[in-house]
């Protein structure tokens, strides 16, 4: 015959056990991916993406480029080919040569983009924008998703000390709160934000000149994150007014 307790006592431990199984790990609460160390991301989206950016200041005409249009990025283009010789193809190796040969890509990419999208400015300005629309929202998409690639790699290079530190688990304090950080799904510990999270990010600052689901905790990315949606919103605003005022005359 039973003991009249085991029940109360098989209830306590199933109860005990559910709650182990939810916490997972053996009982130890899983530190989320973003917070220890892992694996290094690969480098071939950030690569690609500089890639396609390089393309598109190509495409632009020699008036919206500095001294030539091959100048800058011939520049970025041996940055880039010295990194991926340099540097693994995982992004786990800490390297203060290798951070300032990635932080001097980006930097770069942007210096030629911001000139452009300034000479594109003063030329809408000054009424010397040519006098068909095509040319000009060409010049103008151009100049916009360059400029969302180049803020996308400075999200990613700078986020908690960029990828490789990111991969060593350096910093528990995020600059940028995405969604599945706040997560209680136990499915969401092994996620972390990688290249493609922070194109995203750029992407919808850049169309809603506004955070929308990644929200930015450091003054630095605050402030980053306003420059781009200023850029973004003078590049269209004038764009598309300059296009539209073409089309009408």
């Amino acid at each position: 015959m039973s003991h009249p307790s085991a029940d109360p006592h098989r209830h306590a431990l199933d109860a005990i056990r559910r709650e182990l199984d939810r916490l997972g790990d053996g009982g130890r609460r899983v530190v989320p991916a973003w917070k220890r160390v892992t694996p290094g991301e690969h480098r071939w989206p950030a690569a690609a993406a500089i890639v396609v950016a390089i393309g598109l200041q190509l495409l632009l005409p020699d008036q919206l480029t500095l001294v030539s249009r091959w100048l800058l990025p011939s520049l970025e283009l041996v940055v880039l080919v010295v990194l991926a010789v340099t540097g693994p193809a995982r992004m786990d190796r800490e390297s203060a040569l290798l951070r300032g040969l990635g932080l001097t890509l980006v930097g770069l990419l942007s210096v030629a983009n911001a000139v452009s999208a300034g000479l594109l400015v003063t030329a809408i300005l000054d009424d010397a924008s040519g006098g068909s629309a095509a040319p000009l929202l060409a010049s103008g998409a151009a100049i916009w998703l360059t400029n969302i690639i180049a803020f996308a790699v400075w999200y990613w290079q700078l986020d908690r000390g960029g990828p490789a530190a990111r991969a060593h688990g350096r910093r528990p304090t995020a600059d940028f709160l995405f969604v599945q950080m706040q997560s209680t799904d136990p499915h969401d510990a092994d996620w972390e934000p990688r290249f493609a999270d922070y194109l995203y990010l750029s992407f919808t600052n850049a169309t809603a000149f506004s955070p929308t689901d990644v929200m930015p905790l450091s003054r630095w990315a605050k402030m980053l994150m306003l420059v781009q949606a200023l850029v973004s919103l003078v590049t269209i605003a004038l764009v598309v007014s300059r296009a539209v005022n073409v089309l009408g005359g």
